[in-house]
């Protein structure tokens, strides 16, 4: 366990509200980012994180300090945001396909636009595909687990992350157009 939470922890468990509040403040801004990934809206992003907090004082007393307490927590952060949009994910259509070859493109692309562009690109995706990009390429989930998590087929997950990536390089293509049409004018 990581020396600097330890006395932390055992407060939270204790159910000191000071504790509870200085675990929130150290962690809610991180993780609110994680949530406004899965959000369609800002107010939405706040429930999940509320949602989410209240899992994580609930279960504090079960962390046993395997992993960071910042993984710990972005673990249930994640599964809360799943679980709140898993109930409206089966109104958007996913293709299942047995193999996707995905094309792979330069990734320097990516390192013209700042983090807040990025993540506007990703949230117009459709509900299924940025999901799926969210938990394989950001927070890691493997095609298997995604599947796992959200009642899908592997080819499935798969075939969303593809289309994820192509839907974002024609964003990006159509944005770097519009910064080149600017500076042409």
């Amino acid at each position: 366990m990581e020396p600097e939470f330890k006395e932390l922890i055992e407060q939270c468990v204790k159910g000191d509200r000071k504790a509870q509040r200085k675990l929130y403040d150290l962690f809610a801004g991180k993780m609110y980012v994680v949530c406004l990934r899965y959000a369609l809206s800002d107010q939405e992003a706040e429930d999940m994180l509320q949602e989410s907090f209240i899992k994580v004082f609930k279960n504090i007393k079960n962390f046993r300090g395997d992993s960071r307490l910042g993984y710990w927590i972005k673990r249930i952060v994640v599964n809360t945001a799943l679980n709140h949009r898993r109930n409206k994910l089966y109104m958007y259509p996913m293709v299942d396909v047995e193999e996707v070859n995905q094309k792979t493109e330069d990734d320097h692309i990516m390192s013209e636009y700042s983090y807040q562009d990025l993540l506007k690109m990703i949230g117009e995706l459709p509900a299924g595909s940025r999901i799926v990009f969210n938990m394989y390429a950001i927070d890691g989930y493997s095609h298997k687990e995604i599947a796992e998590r959200l009642g899908i087929s592997t080819g499935t997950s798969k075939s969303q992350y593809s289309r994820a990536k192509m839907l974002l390089q024609k964003k990006i293509a159509e944005e770097q157009l519009k910064n080149y049409e600017k500076i042409k004018r």
